[in-house]
């Protein structure tokens, strides 16, 4: 145990102690450097470019793209905060109310019925309104009624989540176009010079293109990850809905099949004994 800990300390005195030996070594080095005749200084560092500088670097097609990107992702921001607002349960279906509907209609108080959808607007409320205006064709009309108000509101709300997907795929479009410009830019300036210019700038230009791929990527991923939540989760409250329109408007085919049932007709009396 002793002897472990004695080559830990060792080790740990080496390791913390050569950062100081080798500053203290660089100024015997450099002095020797400026001594020597005909040295050649080193060349001296770029400063590090900021973030909007790396942003904006691309020339006057790298900031168009980047201001085409800019705006797509504020617009993604907008469709993800609007969707997290209305794709809630409590705004599609809300509570309370495919009951008081089955017990209104089950009472055949179907102007109140038609009453309490129209107090509480929602997916809900406008399937129930469907298929209570079909009320009188029988219960076959009813159920059309509803699943055609079903499926439009359904496309209704997939069509607002579709921008999202939308966005997800035309952002990395948009960056790849502007690194594509980016590389052309690049090329164009090793032409110009006849092969003359060095690797360092080549690696300067082609980096700064590919930032404007780097962001379109940066929108598209949360942007389709967003639309697969919502996906999921309208197709979730849509089947929902459509069980609690169901469920609420269940009396009415229970009468029509009450009523449409043929009468049932007594059994014939037994024949007389023969004598």
């Amino acid at each position: 145990m002793t002897r472990t800990f004695v080559l830990f300390a060792a080790f740990a005195i080496l390791v913390f102690n050569i950062p100081a030996l080798a500053q203290a070594q660089a100024p015997a080095g450099e002095g020797n450097a400026a001594a020597a005749p005909g040295a050649v200084d080193p060349p001296a560092k770029k400063p590090p470019l900021t973030f909007f500088q790396i942003i904006f670097s691309g020339g006057p097609l790298g900031i168009a793209n980047m201001v085409v990107l800019i705006g797509l992702s504020l617009t993604a921001a907008y469709l993800v905060f609007d969707n997290l607002m209305l794709i809630r349960k409590p705004n599609l279906i809300p509570a309370g109310l495919s009951d008081d509907v089955r017990r209104l209609v089950s009472e055949n108080q179907i102007p109140q019925a038609v009453a309490a959808c129209k107090e509480e607007p929602s997916f809900l409320s406008y399937v129930l309104l469907h298929g209570l205006a079909e009320i009188n064709g029988g219960w076959a009309d009813v159920e059309k009624a509803m699943e055609d108000a079903t499926a439009e509101q359904a496309a209704r709300l997939f069509r607002r989540i579709e921008y999202l997907s939308v966005i997800g795929n035309i952002a990395p479009m948009v960056g790849l176009l502007g690194t594509v410009t980016g590389m052309l830019l690049a090329f164009k300036q090793v032409a110009d010079t006849e092969g003359n210019a060095g690797a360092a700038q080549l690696a300067d230009g082609i980096y700064q293109a590919l930032v404007t791929t780097v962001a379109g990527l940066l929108i598209a991923i949360p942007a389709l990850g967003a639309f697969a939540l919502f996906r999921s989760r309208v197709d979730q409250l849509v089947a929902e809905a459509a069980y609690a329109a169901l469920h609420a408007l269940s009396p009415l085919k229970q009468r029509s099949t009450s009523a449409s049932a043929p009468p049932v007709q007594p059994p014939a009396p037994p024949p007389p004994p023969r004598k």
